[in-house]
């Protein structure tokens, strides 16, 4: 081991003894972004290379939730607005996805898809649904994989599933508006019966959340990372922990 390697461990291991015991985010949010920038940055032509680089740190950033106490973690891989880039770039995209998750499910991870399956190919959508059935019954972290996601389209699918809970009940519109309540909306979300995010991390810079668990990160805290996800480490995970323990969280008020 280096030099510097040493004093990452020796930093590594000082951050992980100064987080206060029970303060872990029981639910993570992590919008992996920047791998497209980190290939162009590392000069290389096919930015596919670091959708495929941020692939391969999945795994790492898993473990470390684990080891941390996390109980839950969603990953933002494909938004909506994703699928409209160029069709070479976003199959290739896609191929990486698939393997990922096939990746997670021989790991023994429990996997959820989050997003609309219906915009996906019906070979990723496959995959998808392959893997919830092959992990109902894995113990330990739950990963939610959003692919084909967009916060606002989640919004309009819940109520749209709402309405047609409601209407095969034979409940008029008129009655459903009497009686509808935030709740209600919660109940048909992606990730129904899930506790909302404690802790929403972005990678590469970018101070936003682009649609990202927009009904559920109202109460969240965020926290910004400027490195590009290929490049994330586990004291940059780390950090974002700290930061969360030390807010003192107001839910609103």
């Amino acid at each position: 081991m280096g030099a510097r390697d040493l004093v990452y461990r020796l930093y590594e291991r000082r951050l992980e003894r100064s987080l206060p015991p029970g303060a872990c985010p029981r639910h993570v949010g992590l919008i992996l972004d920047g791998n497209r920038r980190w290939a162009r940055s590392m000069g290389l032509s096919d930015v596919n290379t670091g959708h495929q680089r941020g692939a391969d740190k999945i795994s790492e950033l898993l473990q470390w939730c684990t080891e941390a106490g996390v109980e839950l973690v969603t990953l933002w891989l494909l938004s909506t607005d994703n699928l409209g880039r160029p069709v070479r770039e976003l199959e290739a995209l896609l191929q990486i996805i698939e393997n990922t998750v096939q990746g997670l499910v021989e790991a023994g991870w429990h996997i959820k898809p989050v997003g609309a399956l219906d915009l996906l190919p019906d070979k990723t959508a496959r995959v998808l649904k392959d893997a919830v059935e092959r992990t109902s019954d894995a113990p330990g972290l739950i990963v939610n994989v959003a692919v084909g996601y967009g916060g606002r389209r989640e919004i309009a699918d819940a109520v749209r599933s709402l309405l047609h809970e409601h209407a095969s009940k034979g409940t008029s519109i008129e009655e459903l508006a009497e009686i509808l309540d935030v709740e209600h909306i919660a109940e048909h979300l992606y990730t129904r019966g899930q506790p909302d995010p404690d802790l929403v991390i972005r990678t590469s810079g970018e101070q936003r959340l682009s649609g990202f668990l927009l009904w559920q990160s109202a109460h969240s805290e965020f926290h910004f990372c400027e490195v590009y996800w290929p490049d994330f480490r586990k004291v940059d995970f780390l950090r974002a922990l700290r930061s969360y323990a030390a807010r003192h969280r107001r839910y609103g008020s």
